[in-house]
């Protein structure tokens, strides 16, 4: 409990983490409320194509009279839920990788190490694209992917951390009375390495919203669903660049997703702080 209110305290003086932590505080009440602050029916016609911002479209209307600012409202939990799910998968992969390849070292680490250099070698986007066109559309194919190619960064720092651990003193005493490998893993070693897990889930979280947002924009999003991504998506392939009305259909969106990334990316350099007193 000491431990847990001293990172606490650490984290509530870091101007830059709470700063982060009150835009995705913003984010997660839109994104649960955000059906009832729209002022109108995202799937609704209710204004005229590609109608200018004004008193009754604040951000205006898309090329069939759906308002704008009303998808944005509901997309907020999309993109929330795709990108902080697809991470999670990512971490849970990552961090069996890191913690086995870490504890049991020998041939077992060289095999999954050589398998995580692979991830980290080829291209993660072009990768992306293509593993994702291959499994279809759709949201829950995207989590799955997006999890089960990006975890490989993961690994390999949780890896670092618990070559740190296992030479401890009281991790050599439960090993030498007869702790059994993975009892010693998730009893002892996977507690300690909490917090390093929970600033790579923020920070995975950040780059699973970005990936989730280049895929949809790319038309690999699920078409019923209101994500930033998939607005970004119509938004481009029904001509707002050359008809003017970029600045209300994907200006917004984008910038909403800038930040998003940027309000994760400032939690999980935060708490990587508090994981790693060197960083500060």
């Amino acid at each position: 409990m000491d431990k847990f209110r001293q990172n606490t305290r650490l984290f509530f003086s870091n101007k830059i983490g709470v700063a982060g932590l009150v835009i995705l505080s913003a984010f997660i009440f839109v994104g649960i409320f955000g059906e009832l602050i729209a002022p109108y029916d995202p799937n609704a016609r209710v204004g005229l194509p590609f109608q200018p911002p004004s008193a009754n479209h604040l951000l205006g209307t898309n090329d069939v009279g759906h308002d704008i600012l009303s998808e944005i409202l509901v997309g907020t939990r999309i993109s929330l839920v795709v990108g902080i799910l697809a991470a999670t998968v990512s971490l849970i992969l990552g961090s069996l990788v890191g913690l086995t390849a870490g504890y049991f070292g020998g041939r077992v680490e060289e095999i999954l190490m050589r398998i995580v250099d692979v991830f980290l070698t080829i291209p993660m986007v072009p990768l992306l694209i293509v593993v994702a066109a291959f499994v279809g559309p759709g949201f829950r194919n995207m989590i799955i992917v997006i999890g089960a190619l990006s975890w490989a960064s993961s690994a390999r720092t949780i890896r670092s951390k618990v070559l740190m651990l296992k030479n401890k003193g009281y991790i050599e005493a439960v090993r030498g009375l007869g702790g059994k490998p993975f009892y010693t893993i998730f009893r002892h070693i996977l507690p300690a390495t909490s917090s390093l897990i929970i600033a790579e889930l923020i920070l995975m979280s950040s780059r699973a919203v970005l990936l989730e947002s280049t895929l949809s924009f790319l038309g690999l999003g699920d078409p019923t669903q209101k994500s930033w991504g998939m607005i970004l998506y119509y938004a481009q392939a029904r001509s707002a660049f050359l008809l003017g009305s970029w600045v209300w259909w994907i200006l917004p969106p984008g910038l909403l997703i800038t930040l998003l990334v940027v309000s994760f990316a400032f939690i999980g350099n935060a708490l990587e702080q508090i994981a790693n007193p060197r960083l500060r």
